[in-house]
């Protein structure tokens, strides 16, 4: 699951993702659970408006290793 944001076009935290969904580049989105709901969650309401795949991930740590970063990321998209 998390292998597919080593390949291919990514996007990495909140403010690039919105970035990408208004560009309508999205192709799948990957959520960290432990990260604020606030912050994740209109993007959760994007993804279900759009019909945009949204994948939970169980940490931002685990999110941001995915993504070939040090820091943990609260969320991520594969971009078409």
């Amino acid at each position: 699951m998390l292998e597919e944001l080593k390949q291919g076009n990514t996007v990495v935290g909140i403010k690039q993702l919105r970035r990408a969904f208004n560009g309508g580049k999205v192709k799948k989105v990957f959520l960290a659970e432990d990260a604020d709901p606030i912050l994740t969650g209109p993007i959760a309401q994007l993804c279900a408006e759009t019909g945009v795949e949204c994948e939970a991930v169980q940490t931002m740590r685990a999110l941001g290793a995915a993504c070939g970063i040090s820091v943990g990321a609260a969320a991520a998209a594969i971009l078409v």
